[in-house]
C-alpha cells in the first residue's frame, strides 16, 4: 500500500478485426492449454491491431473463460529479447473468433538495443535516487521502456533495504530517470481472538505439539510471522491454549489476531464474492508480517515473499496498521500483480491504489463488524483519539470526497499523473463510490457521506456488489499494466456490458459515475 506518510493532513483500447503479416508467439503460460493456442493464433495473425513486428514475440501468462465460453488470455511482450514494460496484451475471443485486443501499446516499436550506458552506471544512477544504503547486490536488467509513445531501451534497477523496496528505469543512452516506483504490490481448529479493532473473532488456526500456531489450513495454510525487529523470517505466532491478544498492544499476539482475521476475510470475500481461490487464484496463502519496524507507520504488500508487511505506527498519531480495510487492501495490490498489474506509477499507479482502496473497502463491507463499522473511509480505525461512529473521524483517505484529505483531487485533469498514487487515486475511488452509492448523501458508521459530481449531474448508484464485481472484472479480463483513466473509463462500461447487458442500466450508470468525476 505504502501508506501515506502525510496520514492525518486535514488504455485498455479495444480494437476491431483487421489483417497483417505474421508475429511469433513464444508460449510461457501451459503450453497445452488450448486457450493460449488458439490466441497465439489469433497474435499470429492481427499484428496490425497489437502493434506488433517481427522483432515482437509473447509470452502467456494467465487465462480467464467465462461460463459462456468467451476466452481472455494475457500476454507479455518482449522486443528482440528484452521484456518490454508497458507491452502486455489480452486476447479476448470465443471458439476462436476474435472479439477484441486489450492492450497497452499503441505504436508499433523500432529501436536499437545495443546500451551507451552500462548496468552498474545504471546502479549507480538509481542509487543516487535512492541512498546508498540499499541491501545485498541490485537487480538490473536491460528493457523495453515503452509507457510512453516514443519507447526507450532502459535499465530497471530494483534497490530495497528494510524501509523500501524500489524499482528504477534508467534511460541505457541518457542515463536519466524515466520513471520510479515501489514493488511494496494440517489440522484445522477452531482459535478465538481478542483484536485491537474488531473485537472477539474466531479464526481457524493449526494444532501443533504444545499448543496452536496462526496458520489457516483451511485458506491455502495463510500465516502470521513476527516481524520485530524487520526480520523477514520471523516465527509463526503460536499459542498454549488458541486464545490470542488481549485487545491491547501489550500482548504483540493482539495486532498479529488483527492481520490473520483480515487475512481471513479478505480470502472469503474474493472466494465468495468474485470467484477468486486466493491471492493468485491458485489456492495458495500468502504470509502477513507485524510488528515490523520501529515505530513504522506503513503497511505493504510485496510481490516478492508475497506477503503483507504491518507497521505498529508512531504510537501518538497512528497505531497498529492491522485494521481490516488495510488488510484487505494489501492483498488487493497482491490480487493486482497476478491479473493487470497496473504499473505503480502515473494514472496506472493511481488506480493501482485505488484498486485496493476500493476491494478493501468491499472487504471491510463484507465482514460487517460492529467495532469496525463498514463506511468509505480509508484506516480511520488505525488514527489514535477516533472514536467509532463519530461523525468527524479521521482517516487516510476519504473515498466519497477525497479532497477532504487536502491533498487527493476529487475530479480528473490532465496533469494528475503527475501526483503520488495515493493522491491521484481519488478519482478512481469516487467514481466507485459514486457507482455504487449514488450522489445522494448517505452515512454510514455515523460518517455523513456526501458526494457532489464534477460535472453538476447526479448519480443513481447500483449496488456494492454490482458495482465490485464490474471493477474486479474490468482488472482481470480487459486493465493493463498501463492503463489510464481513459481506458479504465472504457474497460469498466465494457466488464458491465459483458455482466449485465451491451444496453443495461449497470452500464449506462458506469458511463454516468465516470462522467461524473470528469473522466469522459
Amino acid at each position: 500500500m505504502h501508506l501515506n506518510k502525510r496520514l492525518l493532513s486535514p488504455l485498455a483500447v479495444a480494437v476491431l478485426i483487421a489483417t497483417g503479416a505474421a508475429a511469433s508467439v513464444v508460449s510461457g503460460a501451459p503450453a497445452d492449454n488450448p486457450a493460449v493456442r488458439r490466441a497465439e493464433a489469433l497474435l499470429d495473425a492481427h499484428p496490425v491491431l497489437t502493434r506488433a513486428t517481427r522483432e515482437d514475440r509473447f509470452i502467456a501468462r494467465g487465462v480467464l473463460v467465462d461460463a459462456n465460453g468467451t476466452e481472455h488470455v494475457r500476454f507479455d511482450r518482449s522486443y528482440r529479447g528484452l521484456p518490454v514494460i508497458g507491452g502486455d496484451v489480452v486476447v479476448h475471443s470465443r471458439n476462436g473468433q476474435l472479439n477484441s485486443f486489450s492492450l497497452s501499446r499503441r505504436k508499433a516499436m523500432s529501436l536499437a538495443v545495443r546500451p551507451t550506458l552500462s548496468a552498474e552506471e545504471a546502479v549507480v544512477m538509481a542509487g543516487a535516487e535512492f541512498g546508498n544504503d540499499f541491501a545485498g547486490m541490485p537487480e538490473r536488467q536491460l528493457v523495453v521502456y515503452a509507457r510512453q509513445d516514443t519507447p526507450r531501451l532502459a535499465w530497471r534497477v530494483s534497490m530495497a533495504n528494510d524501509r523500501a523496496d524500489m524499482t528504477y528505469i534508467i534511460d541505457a543512452h541518457s542515463a536519466g530517470l524515466l520513471d520510479r516506483w515501489s514493488n511494496r504490490e494440517t489440522a484445522a481448529v477452531a482459535g478465538t481472538a481478542k483484536t485491537l479493532y474488531s473485537g472477539d473473532v474466531v479464526l481457524t488456526t493449526n494444532s501443533v505439539a504444545g499448543g496452536y500456531e496462526l496458520r489457516d489450513p483451511s485458506r491455502g495454510l495463510m500465516r502470521t510471522i513476527d516481524g520485530s525487529n524487520s526480520r523477514t523470517s520471523g516465527q509463526v505466532f503460536k499459542d498454549s491454549d488458541n486464545v490470542w491478544g488481549n485487545y491491547a498492544t501489550s500482548d504483540l499476539a493482539t495486532a498479529a489476531a488483527d492481520a490473520q482475521y483480515g487475512a481471513a476475510v479478505t480470502w472469503d470475500y474474493f472466494k465468495g464474492m468474485l470467484g477468486r481461490n486466493g491471492i493468485a487464484g491458485d489456492g495458495r496463502g500468502s504470509y502477513s508480517r507485524v510488528h515490523y519496524g520501529r515505530r513504522y507507520s506503513n503497511a505493504y504488500w510485496s510481490n516478492a515473499c508475497f506477503c503483507m508487511t504491518y507497521g505498529d505506527g508512531d504510537g501518538a498519531s497512528i497505531g497498529p496498521l492491522v485494521s481490516v480495510d488495510i488488510t484487505g487492501h494489501e492483498m488487493s495490490h497482491g490480487v493486482n500483480a497476478y491479473s493487470a498489474n497496473l504499473i505503480y506509477s502515473g494514472e496506472s499507479g493511481g488506480l493501482n491504489e485505488a484498486n485496493s482502496d476500493i476491494l478493501g473497502t468491499m472487504v471491510e463491507f463484507h465482514a460487517n463488524n460492529n467495532l469496525d463499522a463498514p463506511d468509505y473511509l480509508i484506516g480511520e480505525k488505525i488514527v489514535i483519539g477516533n472514536v467509532e461512529g463519530n461523525p468527524d473521524q479521521l482517516a487516510l483517505r476519504y473515498m466519497f470526497d477525497p479532497i477532504k484529505d487536502g491533498r487527493s483531487p476529487s475530479c480528473y485533469a490532465s496533469s494528475i499523473g503527475s501526483l503520488d498514487v495515493h493522491y491521484s487515486s481519488g478519482v478512481a475511488n469516487r467514481f466507485f463510490y459514486l457507482l455504487a452509492e449514488g450522489s445522494a448523501a448517505k452515512t454510514f458508521g455515523g460518517v455523513n457521506h456526501y458526494a457532489p459530481t464534477c460535472n453538476g449531474g447526479s448519480v443513481t448508484g447500483i449496488g456494492r456488489t454490482k458495482a465490485a464485481k464490474i471493477w474486479y472484472r474490468a482488472l482481470t479480463v480487459y486493465f493493463t499494466s498501463n492503463t489510464n483513466y481513459a481506458a479504465a473509463r472504457v474497460a469498466t462500461i465494457n466488464a458491465a456490458k459483458d455482466l449485465y447487458g451491451t444496453a443495461s442500466a449497470e452500464a449506462a450508470a458506469v458511463a454516468a459515475a465516470w462522467s461524473a468525476v470528469k473522466v469522459n
